[in-house]
């Protein structure tokens, strides 16, 4: 599996304690995101490089703290989350793991259009569309069974 070094990483499964959007915590938000994105890339016959889907994936949102608590010291800009953590999550990621340029692109554009710089290759635009879709789904407090989704 292309995400094994991230997944079986201690400090990767604290985003098991983070909430991102309604019942869903920042792990299985990551993981729906990987899965979604390797279906949109086979379903559509794209042929993006696979493992920088869902490492980019995996660590796209690897900002490591509860963007809900504003008196949380590493969340500098509550109200703005969206539009700084991609910078976060890349500055820690850069740190825990190596990674490709298209990996860093998915991570650093996620937001896209929040962040000014469009995504540069394909995998960071499956990645952009996939994590819309997943937390649209997640802020309507669609319940993770009803999905199509099963967590890791």
């Amino acid at each position: 599996m292309y995400g094994e070094e991230i997944l079986s990483c201690e400090k990767y499964n604290t985003l098991k304690n983070y909430i991102q959007h309604g019942n869903v915590t920042v792990y299985e938000h990551c993981i729906h995101v990987a899965l979604l994105s390797i279906r949109i890339n086979r379903k559509l016959g794209l042929g993006c490089k696979e493992r920088d889907l869902v490492r980019g994936a995996l660590l796209h949102d690897y900002f490591l703290y509860d963007w809900h608590d504003a008196e949380a010291p590493v969340n500098t800009h509550p109200k703005l989350h969206g539009f700084y953590h991609p910078g976060i999550a890349l500055k820690n990621a850069v740190k825990d793991y190596p990674l490709t340029e298209r990996e860093k692109d998915i991570i650093a554009k996620h937001m896209w259009p929040l962040t000014v710089k469009p995504p540069r290759c394909r995998e960071a635009w499956v990645i952009c569309l996939a994590d819309k879709y997943s937390s649209t789904l997640e802020t309507l407090k669609i319940r993770k069974g009803k999905i199509g989704i099963n967590y890791a």
